[in-house]
């Protein structure tokens, strides 16, 4: 679906030219998929996360060469990180259109009366200071201008209680839930919206590392795409790949989702269905 724009080409609503998005977590799966699915339609994007070297590979795996790629190495969960990575994305490309909110970690597999309180501790610094830390300075760039989009990535474990062993993460995924909720509501008077991602069984290191936990646990996590993900139902039969998470964010960066705010998007292939 195309509209004209009375020039020589032709604007898709997916049309990001121009547009300067703000990418944490990019160096993982999701963050380097949505990365790249960006820069592919037109966006200029600083990526975010805490290696520097990891940051490098991805940005040779993007190979973006004009100019429209900037890597920043921050700890999202300490405030002085956050506003430097900020003001950084702003003296680059001058605003932030589209923030996509995506850094996160998913902490020890162990039953909940086995959990540290640094364990807790760990994953609610990332995952919930670190995108609460992220709201709170995006989004006054956001407000000046009267627009802008913002994705939080929370996941399906941040929905339901789809498996167990891993209750700081998905009391992390539930507190951006709520995070997303009533940011929207504050934001929607400056023409900000704010929305959130649910992935379900996604192809990635984390998931790796998570059916590895399972599998220390004794749960027999799967991961071979078979449609039952570590004991998780998945009705498509398949995994996510980063790329079906990526599609989505770029849905919800563009003016294609225009009237999408504090809404949850599931991308989790029927499990929660």
């Amino acid at each position: 679906m195309c509209a004209s724009s009375g020039s020589d080409r032709e604007v898709t609503y997916l049309d990001l030219r121009d547009k300067a998005a703000l990418v944490t977590g990019g160096a993982g799966g999701i963050g380097e998929a949505a990365a790249g699915a960006l820069l592919a339609e037109g966006a200029k994007v600083a990526i975010v996360d805490i290696s520097a070297a990891a940051l490098a590979e991805t940005a040779a795996a993007l190979g973006a060469e004009d100019g429209r790629l900037l890597t920043i190495a921050a700890d999202v969960s300490k405030e002085d990180d956050v506003k430097a990575y900020v003001q950084a994305t702003v003296d680059a490309f001058g605003t932030i259109d589209v923030f996509f909110n995506n850094a996160g970690i998913e902490g020890r597999v162990a039953p909940l009366v086995e959990q540290e309180v640094e364990d807790l501790d760990r994953v609610l610094a990332v995952n919930v200071r670190g995108s609460f830390l992220g709201l709170k300075h995006v989004l006054p760039v956001m407000y000046a201008k009267k627009a802008g989009s913002v994705i939080n990535t929370s996941s399906i474990g941040g929905l339901s209680s789809v498996t167990t062993g891993t209750s700081p993460y998905s009391a992390s995924k539930f507190a951006i839930t709520g995070l997303t909720r009533v940011s929207a509501l504050e934001s929607a008077p400056y023409g900000v919206r704010v929305n959130s991602v649910h992935p379900g069984v996604t192809d990635t290191k984390m998931l790796r590392r998570l059916a590895a936990g399972h599998a220390g646990q004794g749960s027999g996590a799967d991961t071979g795409g078979t449609g039952d993900e570590g004991g998780i139902s998945v009705p498509l039969g398949r995994q996510a790949r980063p790329s079906d998470i990526a599609n989505t964010v770029l849905f919800l960066a563009s003016d294609a989702s225009s009237f999408a705010t504090g809404a949850q998007f599931l991308i989790d292939g029927g499990t929660l269905a």
